[in-house]
C-alpha cells in the first residue's frame, strides 16, 4: 500500500522507472510517449546525459547555500544568460523552484515597486478569465478559470478578469483579425476605467494560453495595444511564460513574437526541463532600481532560491536550447505536427479548432462544428481521451473547461524539441485512437 497522497485518490498512477528520448517507462515495460512533456516541463526530453552531469558535477561542489547568506557561481551564470537573451529592458533575475513561486514573486514585487514609488493606492491586479497562474493563492487569484478557483473563493484576493483574446469563439463574423485584437485589448482600458486606473498596479496574461485554454494564440496586434494601454496608464505588464516560455513557441521568450517586452517576465517549466524544479521572475532595471534606491529590500523570500543545483540544471538547459539549435527545432517540428493534425483532424466533425505555436499546440473538441457547440460536460471527453491515450501509450495533456471552466474540451500537446518526424507521425496515430475511443463511449 502506497503513503503517498495522489492527485486523484481513485486513479493510483503506474511507478515511472526510466526516460529515455522523447518516452517514459513504468514498472511494467510499458512504454509511453510523452506528447505533452509531462506539463510542458521536459523540453530536451529524458536522459539527457549533459543536463545530468551538470547537476551532479554541481552537487559534488557546492549542494546548497542560502541566499540570505550568499550567492553562488550557477546562479550569477544563469541570470547573466537569460539576461543576454531577455526582451526590452528586463535586467534582473529572481529564481525560484517553479512556476507558481515566480508568479507570487512578481505580484510582490509589482505591489512593493508602487508603495516605493509613493502609489501605496495601486495595489488591484487585472488578468484574464481561462487564465492560469499557477496553484498558490496569490497566483490562483490571478488566474481567471473558475473550475479551479470555485472551492477557494473565500481566500482569493479581489482581482479582475477580463475576456481572453479568444478568435476562436469571440471574434465576429467578417471582422478582421486585426480589428478583433485591437477590440480585444481595448477591454483592459475599460475595466481600467470602470475600477479606476489610479488603483491597478499590472496586468498579468500569458503570450500563448497553456494549460486551460489550449495554446491560445492572441489575434494580431493585441499585445501591442495592451502595451500601449499599460504605458498610457502607468500599470505593469507582466507576462507569464511559465508553461509558453524557454523556447516551446519557437523563440525562446514567447513574447518575441508579438512585438512587445514586459515589465515584468516569469518563466518556469522548460527552464529546468524536468532535470531540477526551477523557474525565475525576471524585472526591468527601472523596477529594480526603485526597490534599490528605497527601502534596498525585497520583501519576499523561499528556502530554495537560487539553489545551486537547479541552477547548475538552468545553465546546462538553455545552453543545449541555445547551442544545439532547439528552438528553431521546436518551430520546425512544431510546424510538421501542427499540419499533421490538421491532416488528420481538419475535417473531423468533432474538431473545431488546432491552434497554437511550435511545440505547443492544442485541439478543441465540439459536439457541432458548425454551431460550435461543446460536449455536454456530464461526457466527461477530456478525461476519457486522457484515459485512452494512456492506455495506447502516450501520456497527453486534455482539459474541460475551456471556454468557461465547465463547458468546452482541448487536448494541449507539448512534447520534448527533440521529436522526430516518426515520432510526429505515431503522437497523431495515437491521438486519433484515443479521440475516437472516448467518443465513442
Amino acid at each position: 500500500m502506497s503513503h503517498i497522497f495522489p492527485r486523484h485518490t481513485k486513479q493510483p498512477p503506474p511507478i515511472a522507472v526510466r526516460g529515455e528520448g522523447c518516452y517514459l517507462y513504468d514498472s511494467t515495460g510499458k512504454q509511453y510517449l510523452d506528447a505533452s512533456g509531462g506539463a510542458a516541463v521536459s523540453c530536451l526530453g529524458h536522459g539527457d546525459q549533459t543536463i545530468i552531469d551538470a547537476v551532479k558535477a554541481q552537487l559534488d561542489q557546492l549542494a546548497y547555500a542560502h541566499t540570505g547568506f550568499l550567492t553562488s557561481e550557477p546562479a550569477e551564470t544563469l541570470a547573466d544568460l537569460l539576461i543576454e537573451h531577455a526582451p526590452g529592458d528586463l535586467d534582473r533575475v529572481y529564481l525560484v523552484s517553479g512556476g507558481s513561486e515566480a508568479v507570487e514573486a512578481a505580484l510582490k514585487l509589482a505591489r512593493q515597486y508602487f508603495v516605493e514609488k509613493g502609489e501605496p493606492e495601486r495595489g488591484r491586479l487585472i488578468a484574464r478569465k481561462q487564465s492560469y497562474h499557477g496553484n498558490t493563492m496569490g497566483a490562483l487569484s490571478a488566474g481567471g478559470n473558475a473550475w479551479r478557483r470555485a472551492q477557494f473563493g473565500p481566500l482569493l484576493i479581489d482581482m479582475s478578469h477580463i475576456d481572453p483574446c479568444y478568435p476562436y469563439r469571440l471574434q465576429n463574423d467578417g471582422e478582421s483579425d486585426a480589428d478583433y485584437g485591437i477590440r480585444a485589448a481595448n477591454l483592459l482600458e475599460e475595466e481600467l476605467l470602470r475600477v479606476g486606473p489610479e488603483t491597478v498596479m499590472a496586468f498579468m496574461a500569458e503570450p500563448v494560453v497553456g494549460a486551460t485554454a489550449g495554446a491560445l494564440t492572441a489575434a494580431p496586434g493585441y499585445f501591442k495595444r495592451i502595451r500601449e494601454i499599460c504605458d498610457q496608464y502607468g500599470i505593469l505588464l507582466i507576462l507569464d511564460e511559465v508553461m509558453c516560455g524557454m523556447g516551446r513557441t519557437g523563440s525562446l521568450f514567447a513574447c518575441d513574437q508579438e512585438g512587445v517586452a514586459p515589465d515584468i517576465l516569469c518563466i518556469a517549466k522548460g527552464l529546468g526541463a524536468g532535470y531540477q524544479p526551477i523557474g525565475a521572475m525576471l524585472c526591468s532595471r527601472q523596477i529594480y532600481e526603485t526597490i534599490e534606491n528605497g527601502s534596498g529590500f525585497f520583501q519576499h523570500g523561499h528556502t530554495y532560491l537560487g539553489h545551486p543545483a537547479a541552477a547548475a540544471a538552468g545553465v546546462a538547459v538553455v545552453t543545449a536550447l541555445l547551442e544545439r539549435g532547439l528552438v528553431g527545432q521546436a518551430k520546425t517540428q512544431g510546424e510538421k505536427l501542427k499540419a499533421a493534425l490538421h491532416a488528420r483532424f481538419g475535417q473531423h466533425p468533432h474538431v473545431g479548432d488546432i491552434r497554437g505555436r511550435g511545440l505547443f499546440l492544442g485541439v478543441e473538441l465540439v459536439a457541432d462544428r458548425d454551431s460550435k457547440a461543446p460536449f455536454d460536460p456530464a461526457r466527461k471527453i477530456a478525461a476519457k481521451i486522457k484515459a485512452a491515450a494512456f492506455d495506447a501509450g502516450m501520456i497527453c495533456y486534455p482539459m474541460s473547461g475551456t471556454i468557461d471552466g465547465q463547458n468546452g474540451d482541448h487536448v494541449l500537446l507539448a512534447p520534448p524539441f527533440i521529436l522526430n518526424d516518426e515520432q510526429i507521425d505515431e503522437l497523431v496515430e495515437k491521438l486519433s485512437v484515443a479521440v475516437e475511443t472516448a467518443l465513442a463511449r
